[in-house]
């Protein structure tokens, strides 16, 4: 039985823990966390993101290398709570691979993308993660996400 309380938490506390700001800081608020274990945020869409400026004029589509960014950072939400680290200017995350990305749905203005991240293992300093995300229940885009949680000098 898990006796980990359940975290949740807003913009404020998501950027202490990523260093990611506008126009790049992709995850709006968590709605749930267990360390160790798995985590769930949120991304809200609107027509407002830089990207629609480009992509597509006249027909507004999410990027899917930007959903999946969402889903790094949602990873790295997770991994430094379950390492209990609160990053300062000596700490580090990197995205370092990814593996069977798949995108099965257009994510547009107004949508409400639901990211999961589901821990897997670590192992030499490698976080594995089982991602999702979804748009009203529905998967838009899933990959197994890998990162390291890195310390500099």
């Amino acid at each position: 039985m898990n006796t980990q309380a359940v975290e949740h938490f807003g913009i404020d506390h998501i950027m202490k823990l990523l260093p990611h700001r506008y126009p790049f800081l992709l995850v709006d608020k968590v709605i749930e966390l267990v360390p160790g274990q798995f985590v769930k945020a949120i991304k809200n869409v609107t027509i407002n993101e830089p990207f629609f400026v480009g992509h597509f004029p006249g027909r507004p589509v999410m990027p899917g290398v930007i959903i999946l960014e969402a889903l790094a950072q949602a990873s790295g939400l997770l991994a430094f709570r379950t390492a209990n680290v609160m990053p300062n200017e000596h700490t580090e995350l990197y995205f370092v691979g990814i593996d069977k990305a798949r995108f099965r749905k257009p994510v547009v203005p107004g949508d409400c993308v639901e990211l999961e991240a589901k821990f897997v293992r670590a192992l030499k300093g490698i976080w594995k993660f089982e991602t999702e995300a979804r748009v009203g229940g529905v998967v838009v885009c899933s990959a197994d996400m890998m990162v390291s949680p890195g310390q500099t000098a």
